[in-house]
């Protein structure tokens, strides 16, 4: 029996060390997984915390920046040392030379920067593009429009980007970059960002949004600049990516009749007037301009240039449009949009619209 005692004895103090090694292991790998990365690093890193960020959602980031060993460990360590302060988007000078107590108490601390985010919506144009631009940075509107005009500038970017060619340089073309700059929200450092800058991050995500649809391009009959002028009147005219691709196929089917487009909302761009703004006068609708596809000189032609910032899914359209043969369409108040194959057809969908009382009046 004391044989037995002194076995189980034995045991238990075994069994004890075991667990007393264990809990002293995982508490020096937890002091060493929270240890600074390299603490003879002297460089610091610009990390940047966005707008929906908290302290857990973070944790990849920062073990991709090698700026924690284990993302597990930081976690653990947030669990047991809530933070007082909620984390705040903006940019922090860490360090791989901090361990993660310090980090902690950086991204408690103010950002060293002043981030900004400017939204750019889709189906705009560049009057509202300047507009926004000035109204969050410190740029004015005339700051944009120079830059637009500034041929140094324009040659150089023709260069360095594919789908851009001097059509932009045509002086019939009321806004060089009309419907290029892509229609999202972007992240800038500051209220000082230049408009060149800005240029470039939305030129930078234009070419990521079509490299897809680069082969498309380069096989289609039309250039971009083309593509990018049918896309902008496809956005105005449609609100339903399906739809886009119906009204896409209408104005090609135009085109190849030799027809005008006869598109309101490019005469509406011609007279530089917004839709919602007012109606337009009978010389501003009849008016000979390159812009202006209801014109008679505009049979079998696309409008100069864009008229407006199209979104992806209008870009899309233009490159590969439906097939049909619809020659005219019509939206009514809701947005829905009605195709038909004659004039006749056309005018009579008209008549019943305005009877059901779903005609669109500005």
């Amino acid at each position: 029996m004391k044989k037995c005692f002194k076995t189980i004895a034995i045991i238990l103090a075994t069994f004890f060390c075991l667990c007393i090694i264990g809990i002293v292991s995982a508490l020096l790998y937890f002091k060493s997984a929270l240890s600074p990365v390299d603490k003879n690093s002297k460089e610091e890193i610009d990390f940047i915390v966005n707008d929906g960020d908290n302290y857990y959602k973070i944790a990849p980031k920062l073990k991709e920046h090698k700026l924690i060993k284990n993302v597990d460990a930081y976690k653990l360590y947030i669990k047991l040392n809530p933070p007082s302060k909620e984390l705040t988007q903006g940019t922090y000078k860490l360090s791989s030379s901090m361990d993660t107590k310090t980090i902690i108490e950086k991204l408690q601390g103010n950002a060293i920067s002043e981030e900004i985010n400017i939204t750019f919506k889709e189906g705009k144009n560049m009057r509202y593009i300047a507009k926004v631009i000035a109204d969050n940075t410190n740029n004015t509107e005339e700051d944009v429009f120079n830059k637009l005009k500034d041929k140094d500038y324009l040659n150089k970017i023709i260069k360095q980007y594919w789908f851009i060619d001097n059509s932009i340089l045509n002086q019939n073309i009321y806004y060089s970059l009309e419907g290029y700059l892509f229609p999202e929200t972007y992240r800038f450092k500051n209220k000082n960002v230049t408009v060149e800058e800005i240029f470039k991050v939305l030129l930078d995500q234009t070419e990521k949004e079509i490299e897809p649809y680069k082969k498309d391009i380069i096989a289609s009959k039309y250039n971009y600049h083309q593509l990018l002028s049918l896309a902008s009147v496809v956005e105005l005219e449609a609100k339903k990516p399906n739809d886009r691709l119906n009204v896409a196929s209408v104005f090609y089917n135009r085109l190849n009749a030799n027809m005008q487009l006869g598109s309101d909302v490019t005469t509406y761009y011609a007279a530089k007037v917004d839709m919602s703004e007012r109606d337009l006068y009978a010389a501003e609708l009849n008016s000979v301009n390159p812009y202006n596809t209801r014109s008679s000189t505009m049979a079998g032609k696309l409008p100069v240039g864009p008229i407006c910032n199209p979104s992806l899914s209008s870009i899309v359209a233009a490159i590969t449009p439906s097939k049909s043969n619809y020659y005219f369409f019509v939206a009514d108040k809701n947005g829905d949009v009605y195709f038909t194959k004659t004039l006749e057809e056309h005018n009579a969908k008209i008549a019943e619209l305005k009877r059901k009382g779903l005609w669109f009046t500005y």
